[in-house]
This record gives structure tokens, C-alpha cells and sequence, in this order.
């Protein structure tokens, strides 16, 4: 009964966690200015996060130690410094966009500035992560984000003309009035969100940390596996709301608040608690996340010792870093940068580094000496190799594109 627990805690939790500030932001304003006809890049992006992530696991479970330790070993100081170097940049402008993304939600609770908020949620987020068990960390705030299943109980409730979202959904093409090359900028934006690296780097140091061994790759497959396409659904749910709600008055979504608007016309004002206590619960969990990877990246690859378990005292350099991090974050938002604009540089920014991530992660997780029998699959290695040559695609026409598209402009 206890393992049934903790599997069924485990699936809701991924459910709820596989959302933050940069796929609300990216799916609501993708389907205010393009409907649901890119609808298809969530499948694709959540298909590949849920491949990488699970062999991130799997290297967790069967060595006992976290994919950034082996990527530096297995690679060379050059190479991990390179994927080192790519990773903690985007994760640094991933937390600041998702500090911003918590002042915005109590902003949009309290009316007042959200600047004011920042140092409250940097407080904040550094007595969770110094204070509650990890484990408790985790589940508290996945499920806290099921709170964003508002989203679809309040498309249903809005009646809309569900042909025509199938049918927009079923045409990949740029709406009249779009161009091309900006239709694709905004495709990279809704994958990058989903295939964010800092997901993958959290997902295998909490393995270590949780202690994961073979006997638990079963519920870290279900969850990856079930969990995040489910996750997927309500990125969907999110795009279509915004279709249903901002397209047809020409409305493009520029603040943190109006994601949650097409709840509030759906469900009223109890729709919108709930959908805010899910935008907190999303954007504080990712916080978390996000400072957390950035440290483990920092002290894995100089081989220091690390581990939210690990009381400061004995990973001083860790948890330095991560605090650094988090100070590094938060002074960015206090520049009054825009958050929303920090989050759709961080999301693209973040496709551009792709492969500096997951080739070595590939390339590990078919390495024998680390694995044994639990290396990749044919199957496994055909698909990934599919998605490297995708990712290698987005990264080279990233930046061209925001520069041609003037960042979607």
C-alpha cells in the first residue's frame, strides 16, 4: 500500500510539475496569435523530454550517480565545460524568469507591484529549499500545480466550437496575416519550453538523492512516460483557451495575468483562485527546480560535494552555488526586465542549446561500463538519434530567426 502510495503521488506530481512560467506563457501566446495550428509541437516536444528524461533516470537508477557527474568523466573537462557552460547560462535565465513568474502570480493576488514581491519570493524559495525535506519539496508543489487543471474544466465550460480547434489543430500552417518565418520562431518557443534542460538535469540528481536503484526505474518510467503527456494535455488546454478567448478579438498576451483571464471567463472568480494558487504552485516548484539544477550542474562538474539532503556544513560549495544562483536570478528581475520577455529568450535561447545537453546524455546512457544491460534499446537509440538531428535543426536556425523575426515581432 505504501509503494501504491508513493507511485499514484509520484504520477500526480508529474502531472502537476511538468508546467512552468515559460509553457504557460509560450502556449497561451501562441494560441492567441496562432490558434491551435501549432498545436502539434506539443506532442513533439513532450515526446522528447519524456525520452532524454527517462534515460537521465535510468542513469540515476542503475550507476547511483547523477548524468552531469558521467557526461565530465566519460567526456573530458572540455566537453563537460561546454555543457556546463550552455546549461547553467539557461538555467540562470530560467530562474529568473520563474522568480518573476511567483512575484507576477502575487501580484495578480494582491494588486500590488510585483517587483515588490522578488526579494519575498527569493526568502521564500531559499527557506524551502534549506527548510522542507526534499521529497515533501517535490510533491507539495506538483500537486499544488494540478490547480492548473482549471484550464481545461474551463475550456469546457467556454463551449467552444471544438471543430474548429480539431481543425486548426489538424493544419499546420500560419494563420492569414502571419508570416512563415515567425509561425516557425514561435514553434522553436513551444518546443524549447517543453524540452527545457534544467528538467533533465533535476530529474537525475534527484534520483541520486532519493536514492533510486533499479527497482525503481518502473515508476520513474510511469511517470515520465504517462505523467508528463498528461502534462502535455494541459500545455494543450492552455493554447486552446487562449484561441478561444484572445484570437478572435486580435488580443497577443504580453503579462502573466491574462494567461489566467480565459479561467477567470470560464469558471468566474473561484476559477481564477484556483488557476492562481496553480500559476504559484507551477512557477515557485520550477523555482526550486531550476536553483537546485544549477547547483548540481556547478558542483558536479568540479566534483565538490552536493546534495540538498547534505546539511550546508558539508556541501558548502553546493549550497553556495545555489544560492549565488538564486541572487544572480533575482538581481536580473530587478532590473525591471520584463519578465514575460525574460521567459521567451530563456525558452528560445534554451532550443539554441539543445544538443550541449542531450548528445552527451545519449552518449552515456549507452555506455556499458556505467549501465550494463540497461543501456539504450535499438528502439530508444533510433528515436533519440531522430530527435539529436531535430535538435540540432532548431539550434542552428534559432538565432537566425529571432534575429530575422526581430524575437517574433
Amino acid at each position: 500500500m505504501k509503494r501504491l502510495f508513493a507511485f499514484t503521488l509520484g504520477f500526480l506530481t508529474a502531472i502537476g510539475g511538468f508546467l512552468d512560467v515559460g509553457d504557460l506563457v509560450a502556449n497561451s501566446l501562441v494560441g492567441a496569435r496562432f490558434g491551435m495550428s501549432l498545436a502539434w509541437v506539443v506532442p513533439v516536444g513532450v515526446v522528447g523530454a519524456a525520452l532524454f528524461t527517462e534515460m537521465s533516470a535510468r542513469v540515476s537508477a542503475i550507476s547511483g550517480r547523477a548524468t552531469f557527474d558521467l557526461v565530465r568523466e566519460r567526456m573530458g573537462a572540455r566537453a563537460g565545460l561546454a555543457n556546463l557552460l550552455a546549461s547553467y547560462t539557461i538555467t540562470l535565465l530560467t530562474l529568473a524568469a520563474e522568480i518573476g513568474g511567483v512575484a507576477l502570480a502575487l501580484e495578480i493576488a494582491s494588486s500590488v507591484h510585483y517587483l515588490l514581491w522578488v526579494p519575498v519570493v527569493l526568502a521564500l524559495v531559499w527557506i524551502v529549499l534549506w527548510r522542507l525535506p526534499f521529497q515533501a519539496m517535490e510533491q507539495t508543489y506538483g500537486l499544488l500545480g494540478l490547480a492548473l487543471i482549471a484550464f481545461a474544466v474551463a475550456l469546457w465550460q467556454l463551449g467552444p466550437d471544438w471543430g474548429a480547434l480539431l481543425d486548426g489543430a489538424l493544419r499546420p500552417a500560419p494563420p492569414p496575416g502571419e508570416d512563415r518565418p515567425t509561425w516557425w520562431y514561435y514553434a522553436i518557443a513551444v518546443f524549447g519550453a517543453a524540452m527545457t534542460p534544467y528538467t533533465v538535469l533535476f530529474f537525475s540528481s534527484s534520483g541520486v538523492e532519493e536514492g533510486w536503484t533499479a527497482k525503481d526505474l518502473g515508476q520513474a518510467r510511469v511517470n515520465v512516460f504517462v505523467g508528463f503527456p498528461l502534462g502535455g494535455l494541459l500545455a494543450l488546454a492552455v493554447m486552446a483557451c487562449a484561441a478561444v478567448v484572445f484570437m478572435p478579438a486580435a488580443i497577443q498576451v504580453e503579462h502573466l495575468s491574462q494567461v489566467a483571464l480565459p479561467v477567470a471567463a470560464g469558471l468566474g472568480r473561484i476559477g481564477l483562485a484556483v488557476v492562481i494558487v496553480g500559476l504559484f504552485a507551477a512557477t515557485f516548484g520550477a523555482a526550486l527546480e531550476a536553483a537546485l539544477a544549477a547547483g548540481y550542474s556547478v558542483a558536479q562538474y568540479f566534483g565538490w560535494a552536493w546534495g540538498k539532503t547534505r546539511a550546508p556544513v558539508s556541501a558548502p560549495r553546493f549550497h553556495s552555488a545555489v544560492l549565488l544562483t538564486l541572487l544572480l536570478g533575482t538581481a536580473l528581475i530587478l532590473t525591471s526586465l520584463d519578465p514575460v520577455k525574460v521567459t521567451e529568450y530563456s525558452i528560445v535561447l534554451s532550443a539554441a542549446a539543445l544538443p550541449l545537453t542531450y548528445l552527451p546524455i545519449l552518449i552515456v546512457a549507452n555506455d556499458r561500463d556505467y549501465l550494463g544491460e540497461h543501456v539504450n534499446s535499438r528502439f530508444t537509440n533510433v528515436l533519440a538519434t531522430g530527435y539529436l538531428a531535430l535538435v540540432l535543426v532548431v539550434s542552428a536556425v534559432t538565432l537566425p530567426l529571432m534575429i530575422y523575426t526581430k524575437a517574433g515581432q
